[in-house]
């Protein structure tokens, strides 16, 4: 049995009104992919808190102030040859100065 390509899940926080942007530029740079299947995703609501520090310019709320935000938690995979794409496709569709997102390698069984 062959091996199977190394795959990545890429988990970021977005605003709601930036999910689709940020959701199709990752799929744009090739995550999303599962089988036969593309643009595959997951997302689901919460809540964020942050304070900015001196000198930031936060997309939403005030520097110094904590703020809590309704964000979404959106993922997907990505194949280890385009992973690094995808996070900068991430990033720059992403409209925070600091983008929270985490990069998890998974196994197959």
């Amino acid at each position: 049995m062959a091996d199977k390509p190394r795959r990545y899940k890429v988990v970021v926080f977005v605003p709601w009104e930036s999910l689709s942007v940020v959701r199709g530029a990752m799929a744009r740079a090739g995550a999303g992919i599962i089988g036969d299947y593309t643009r595959c995703s997951f997302a689901n609501k919460g809540r964020g808190t942050f304070r900015g520090g001196e000198g930031t310019s936060p997309a939403v709320g005030v520097a110094g102030r904590v703020e809590e935000v309704d964000e979404w938690r959106l993922e997907m995979v990505a194949a280890a040859d385009v992973i690094e794409g995808v996070v900068a496709a991430m990033k720059a569709a992403h409209p925070y100065e600091e983008v929270a997102y985490d990069v998890y390698r998974l196994e197959d069984f």
